[in-house]
């Protein structure tokens, strides 16, 4: 089959590799017909290449049609359409049965440190090959995958893997009042769908900071209101100014360390890239160093009282936190991988109901085939032609 391989530094190519098969018996395989580049797909491509080893199959937000099961995995046929969280669990052990799916007991990483494996994400994370190819094997089958109907289009749930619970759990842990004010930094695809589904829960003002012209223009399209940073000197004295001289209830970064400038944070990601890969990995690991400049002014945003909820990706172990700040202001800090099962109640009737209240038909501004996966990764990470959410079909 075809595949989407890393093969170093902002190096991905569709190559031709072995058809994966039943390997456990509660693997399927499933015939993948979307998957999703995501913006922590980006962190591989640019700056957690230590981790990756050449050849790794890429991509966790895939769906499609199941092909073969095996012989413990009774909820699923071949046929039937699914989607695939990008988290591996299992559903019966003590995590997973306290909603906590992105910790599962029974997948953890133990010797990497980290919860439960995730689809083509690192050896940190399981080294599983990922859904970015033809076909994809899914381990934990009896319990992961999400059966969908028949009829619309892709669109409507391949982001049931990573995207919509994502922004659903990050929503979530912001505790945005009712009719309150949430901020969300970094409008790319979470941050986007995060603005959407606040709306939706009930937010009276929700504001979307981000440099990126299209990107704040689809926020406004969306209700929001867009501040873009390159016209605030400072944004949380403009976010103060919209909320009553207070700041934000609620505030949400989706941009983790991607985040545009902070000089010495991408000094050091750009260092640590060139480094010998075993040396490279104990230092991102053990004394990385993440760009903070979001993470401060989240904090600097909230209001006293608030919440902010991280949903961005952060990878750094000696980061400084203003401690006396975040404790001053009593702000209450939630984070983590998203609990795509825990979710599926609460999304899922969004998804199949009447109209289109999140906007997922048209979300992706860019189907390619998957052939055309290294062009797709480039503009995605150069933001050329607008892109912001690419979907590639096998």
């Amino acid at each position: 089959m075809k595949a989407v391989t890393w093969h170093g530094k902002r190096d991905v190519r569709v190559e031709e590799v072995p058809d994966p098969k039943i390997e456990e018996a509660t693997d399927a395989v499933v015939r993948i017909t979307s998957t999703g580049i995501c913006g922590s797909d980006l962190h591989l491509y640019e700056v957690l290449g230590a981790f990756m080893t050449e050849g790794d199959i890429l991509g966790h937000e895939p769906m499609g049609v199941v092909e073969e099961v095996g012989p413990e995995v009774t909820n699923l046929k071949p046929g039937d359409r699914v989607v695939v969280p990008f988290n591996i669990s299992c559903g019966h052990c003590w995590m997973c049965e306290r909603g906590l799916q992105s910790q599962c007991e029974t997948t953890q990483v133990r010797e990497q440190g980290k919860g439960a494996a995730l689809l083509g994400y690192t050896k940190l994370y399981g080294q599983v090959p990922g859904g970015q190819a033809e076909y994809l094997r899914v381990p934990q089958a009896h319990y992961g995958p999400i059966k969908v109907p028949d009829g619309p289009p892709d669109e409507r749930f391949v982001y049931l893997s990573d995207l919509v619970p994502t922004a659903w759990q990050a929503v979530e842990y912001a505790n945005v009042p009712d009719g309150g004010t949430v901020v969300v930094f970094g409008l790319g695809p979470i941050g986007q769908m995060c603005c959407r589904i606040a709306r939706h829960r009930g937010a009276g003002q929700v504001i979307g900071v981000d440099l990126v012209p299209e990107r704040l223009a689809r926020a406004r399209e969306h209700g929001a209101t867009a501040l873009d940073t390159r016209d605030h000197k400072e944004i949380g004295d403009s976010i103060r100014q919209l909320t009553n001289g207070r700041g934000a209830d609620s505030v949400i970064d989706a941009v983790g360390m991607e985040a545009h400038g902070a000089p010495v944070g991408k000094l050091a990601h750009t260092l640590v890239g060139l480094l010998p890969q075993p040396l490279g990995e104990k230092i991102t690991e053990k004394a990385g160093i993440d760009r903070l400049s979001v993470l401060y002014a989240a904090i600097d945003s909230v209001r006293r009282g608030g919440t902010i909820s991280l949903s961005g990706v952060y990878g750094g172990m000696v980061d400084p936190m203003p401690m006396m700040e975040l404790f001053d202001k009593q702000i209450q800090l939630r984070m983590g991988q998203a609990n795509v099962r825990h979710w599926l109640d609460d999304v899922m009737p969004v998804l199949t109901g009447d109209g289109d209240p999140l906007g997922v038909e048209g979300f992706a501004t860019h189907k390619l085939p998957l052939a055309e996966a290294p062009r797709a990764y480039e503009i995605f990470q150069k933001k050329l032609d607008g892109a912001q959410k690419i979907l590639l079909q096998p």
